[in-house]
């Protein structure tokens, strides 16, 4: 018996904007502590001492974070099974598809363990133990949902109505599953004892989930078994034909399947942890560490007769006063302030960001590449300063501009200049000039990080004044 993680790490993370953005959503943020949510969320089964042998993780994400979800799996020292690219999101039960359409390319047929990138689970003993469970039953060709013991009327999450128990274990029937209920119907649910939190953790063999889905959505997995036909592996990255997954109807495990299946044939595993979803800020303050007066407060922040609010800093002071009940978020382009109870309308914010076209709804000043990540330092007409960061051994793609000049200069590090026809190397306090239309090249032959300050000068000053040549990590 084998047990194969699987990560689903495409989600926006709206909720939680300005911190996350289109660009770079909630599962990439160290929200709860040193690691970001998708790190704690490949390393949670470091403790798990189950009767399954466990694979390295699947992962499912899209093309605007294949390069940093890999330099963070490479951070904590994971080497996924595959990394696999969705042309573009359609919701779970087709992420799922495709990672059992890779899981049985070989004839086998591991237990699929689906774990969403982004949440908190307190607890990882009682985790590894709820997996362990639910391994046994998922063996067993049933369909496994993780469910959480709720501790609160909460209207944010979906709930799972508990039936009859299995002999000889924890788990119970799925007798159904509910949706989001408004506050008086949370309320009635947790008053009865018979239901537990949804938490979009499960488990099945993945033979399972393709006759399910097939009898179920056979739409879906005609699309995937398309789309995967025509797959090719571009370096660490397993890419998925684009036209034909882009036929695929989107669903979520729950109404593809889940909601459908005969009776009996699913099973809920209660997972004894705290755990959370950190689908909001409100949601965030609920789990993080809070000081005398209720308020969880995390970088530069002073406050003066402040109860019960979440105020976060990452680049200046953040100085309240009198304030209960609120949410104080701020970044380097954005401040975020809305009552608690207001946390869910945040969405809204970033929808009217996107709708008017503002980058702050879509990327933070400090933009991730491949090769390390650039953030703007100051701007003005014709001109833009900016901080590149280059990693060790990394290098910027062989290109030209035809709007704009740079000038280089080195901060630390040693730099590798191509311009034209020649080559040379920078070292601190040294600089280059790189003429527009010229071709030009940046990259790190050393060690240690090049920190470099870039002023371009021009006309038009746009990231898509560019044209590649030639570029290690296959982008056109």
């Amino acid at each position: 018996m084998t047990l194969q993680p699987l990560i689903l790490c495409g989600g926006a993370g709206s909720r939680l904007w300005p911190l996350s953005r289109e660009q770079y959503p909630k599962q990439l943020l160290a929200l709860t502590g040193d690691e970001t949510l998708l790190q704690a969320t490949v390393r949670r089964l470091a403790g798990y001492r189950g009767d399954a042998d466990l694979r390295p993780p699947l992962l499912v994400t899209n093309e605007e974070y294949r390069f940093v979800t890999a330099e963070q799996l490479h951070q904590v020292d994971v080497r996924p099974e595959a990394l696999i690219i969705e042309p573009e999101g359609r919701n779970t039960a087709p992420a799922l598809t495709l990672a059992a359409l890779v899981a049985t390319a070989d004839g086998a047929d591991p237990i699929l363990l689906v774990m969403p990138a982004d949440h908190v689970v307190a607890e990882p003993g009682a985790f590894c133990a709820a997996v362990a469970e639910g391994a046994r039953h998922a063996a067993a060709k049933r369909l496994v949902a993780l469910g959480v013991k709720p501790d609160r009327a909460e209207p944010g999450y979906g709930y799972i109505r508990v039936g009859r128990s299995i002999a000889d274990s924890h788990a119970f029937v799925i007798d159904s599953f509910v949706e989001k209920p408004d506050a008086e119907l949370a309320e009635s649910y947790f008053s009865s004892g018979e239901y537990l939190w949804n938490s979009g953790i499960f488990m099945m063999l993945a033979s399972v989930w393709l006759e399910h889905l097939g009898r179920c959505r056979p739409d879906i997995l005609e699309a995937c078994r398309a789309a995967y036909a025509g797959r090719k592996q571009e370096q660490d990255f397993l890419r998925v034909g684009a036209e034909a997954f882009l036929q695929c109807p989107a669903d979520s495990i729950d109404y593809a399947v889940m909601e459908r299946i005969p009776a009996g044939a699913g099973v809920v595993v209660p997972l004894a942890s705290s755990w959370s979803d950190v689908g909001a800020w409100d949601a965030l303050w609920q789990i993080s560490p809070r000081d005398t007066e209720d308020n969880a407060f995390r970088g530069d922040v002073v406050a003066i007769d402040t109860r019960s609010c979440l105020a976060i800093s990452n680049s200046r002071l953040v100085a309240c006063v009198g304030l209960e009940d609120m949410l104080v978020v701020e970044t380097a382009d954005a401040i975020l302030v809305a009552p608690k109870s207001r946390a869910q309308d945040v969405k809204k914010i970033a929808l009217r960001l996107r709708h008017e076209h503002r980058s702050e709804g879509h990327v933070h000043r400090r933009i991730h590449r491949p090769w390390g990540f650039f953030e703007s330092v100051d701007a003005g007409a014709r001109f833009q300063v900016k901080r590149l960061m280059v990693n060790a051994g990394a290098r910027l793609s062989l290109q030209m501009h035809f709007h704009r000049a740079e000038h280089w200069t080195v901060v630390s590090g040693t730099a590798r200049v191509t311009c034209g026809e020649d080559e040379f190397l920078l070292e601190e306090n040294q600089s280059a000039y790189i003429p527009l239309g010229q071709p030009h090249r940046l990259e790190n032959p050393g060690r240690i990080p090049l920190e470099i300050i870039e002023v371009q000068s021009g006309a038009y000053l746009g990231e898509d004044d560019i044209v590649r040549f030639e570029d290690t990590y296959g982008r056109t």
